[in-house]
């Protein structure tokens, strides 16, 4: 089975290495993949994981997305997908010729180029769902994408509960996880309780979205208040910028050096022994058994896939999310959850298992169990085979 993917973004981050981390399992089940990409760092690792790329300048999308959405000043974020969309046809008129059994689309902001490449290739289209999106019936445009998805899409994947609920009903949608290949282990308390500091860590790509102004913000409170915490920052930064462009983009707020901008509130605040930037982690399976408490303050009211990650390896999590679903996060089961992404939240949750160590133990122990049942990545990437030859085989029925 030969599938071409479709993935948004040239940074590494979690949506890229669950595709690669689904494919690898797939490939082993006789799928051969291709990806149209972004060029960028990406690359080398969809590359290391086998499969073939096609790499552009950039692929256009149409975000509506429940923080994304186009609104005042956003609206001009239309002119760079209008940019864009000559290399993005280009790469798909390169690959018109391709035996392709499939398309899945690795975010549903490249729904319109993926309904193209539908019709360029002839082929069923599978809408793989990560982000939240508007509530069904939120507007003309929510209602448009809703619309295509009925028309267009021959399966519409939502990563958890949570995603499914903000797409309308009657789409012929699915949840499959992100299944996770890590290699579980129980952490090393030791060094917290023989008087080291407790370690909390943050992964992903440095965007203000993720929430990563209000973690170094809680922290400076818990030095303030005396609690022995250190906070691990794992993650690419999204851009880093200079000179007239950077004034421009941070002028209209579409982008920010973000990086730079922790590393001044770090200096200001004397965090220098409190908050480490540790840049991207190639392998987290280096890093997660050196944490306690796992962070994930997210503006997106929803779980991400480190917090997954870390309950493989008895890591309890401190999550911003107003109503957490089982697949997301079990409130005092499996961690903490918050029902926003406040500095002062943030800082309280952390100092409660920093003090109680029983109870993050007790956390850890029971993430890892609910982990192991929910996210294996052979039961996920089974469901996706399955949805694949599904979708295929009706297509040659006709």
């Amino acid at each position: 089975m030969n599938i071409l993917f479709l993935h948004p973004a040239a940074a590494f981050g979690g949506a890229s290495k669950s595709l690669i981390e689904l494919y690898m399992v797939l490939h082993a089940g006789g799928v051969r993949g291709t990806v149209l990409t972004p060029a960028g760092a990406v690359c080398q690792s969809f590359e290391k994981a086998g499969m073939r790329v096609c790499s552009v300048k950039g692929l256009s999308q149409f975000d509506n997305t429940r923080y994304g959405y186009y609104r005042k000043v956003r609206w001009l974020i239309l002119l760079r997908e209008l940019f864009l969309l000559p290399f993005a046809l280009a790469g798909l008129w390169r690959l018109r010729r391709e035996p392709f059994d499939l398309v899945h689309i690795n975010e549903i902001t490249l729904l319109p180029l993926g309904i193209l490449a539908k019709w360029l290739l002839r082929v069923p289209m599978v809408v793989h769902v990560r982000s939240l999106q508007r509530k069904p019936g939120s507007g003309m445009r929510t209602r448009w994408v809703n619309a295509l998805l009925r028309r267009y899409a021959d399966a519409v994947v939502a990563i958890d509960y949570t995603v499914a609920a903000t797409l309308e009903a009657d789409l012929p949608l699915r949840i499959i996880h992100n299944g996770l290949d890590v290699a579980g282990q129980s952490v090393d308390f030791g060094s917290a309780l023989n008087g080291g500091p407790v370690k909390v860590g943050f992964l992903g790509v440095l965007i203000p979205l993720k929430g990563i102004f209000e973690l170094v913000e809680a922290m400076h409170l818990l030095k303030l208040r005396g609690i022995n915490i250190e906070c691990l920052i794992a993650g690419e930064n999204a851009r880093r910028l200079s000179g007239v462009k950077a004034w421009l983009l941070g002028k209209f707020g579409f982008a920010r050096d973000v990086q730079t901008e922790i590393e001044a509130l770090i200096q200001r605040d004397n965090l220098q022994a409190h908050v480490k930037l540790l840049g991207f982690v190639s392998d987290v399976r280096e890093l997660y058994p050196q944490l306690d408490i796992l962070c994930f303050p997210s503006h997106l009211d929803a779980a991400g896939r480190p917090v997954f990650e870390a309950a493989f390896y008895g890591v309890p999590s401190v999550v911003a999310i107003a109503n957490p679903v089982p697949d997301a996060i079990l409130h005092e089961v499996t961690g903490l959850a918050i029902p926003e992404s406040k500095p002062v939240l943030i800082a309280d949750a952390l100092q409660r298992l920093v003090e109680d160590p029983v109870l993050r133990r007790q956390l850890g122990k029971q993430a890892k169990t609910w982990a192991e049942k929910t996210f294996s990545i052979n039961v996920n990437a089974s469901h996706m085979l399955d949805l694949y030859k599904i979708l295929v085989s009706s297509e040659q029925a006709f």
